[in-house]
């Protein structure tokens, strides 16, 4: 059972950085260079799908939508693991 569902809204709980690729470090989202911060700690998202680690099936994975500036645009969904989000503000 997930522990998050589409449409819940939640918080990053650490700083999400763009991880580079184990198998060459380079970055593992196009167009973002490796180690870019993607959302900051606190930062508020919605849940826009869940999925599993291809590796590992019982991984779930949730991409997330995270607002972005004071406006409150949202950024292009980024895969989170249920440990890097809360549902309280930090």
């Amino acid at each position: 059972m997930n522990q998050y569902n589409l449409g819940d809204l939640v918080f990053a709980v650490n700083d999400l950085h763009n991880d580079p690729l184990e198998e060459t470090g380079e970055s593992g989202i196009p167009g973002v260079a490796a180690n870019e911060l993607l959302a900051a700690a606190g930062t508020r998202g919605v849940v826009v799908n869940v999925g599993h680690a291809e590796a590992d099936p019982t991984q779930d994975i949730y991409l997330v939508r995270f607002e972005s500036g004071p406006d409150g645009n949202l950024t292009e969904p980024i895969g989170c693991l249920a440990d890097e989000l809360s549902y309280g503000a930090l």
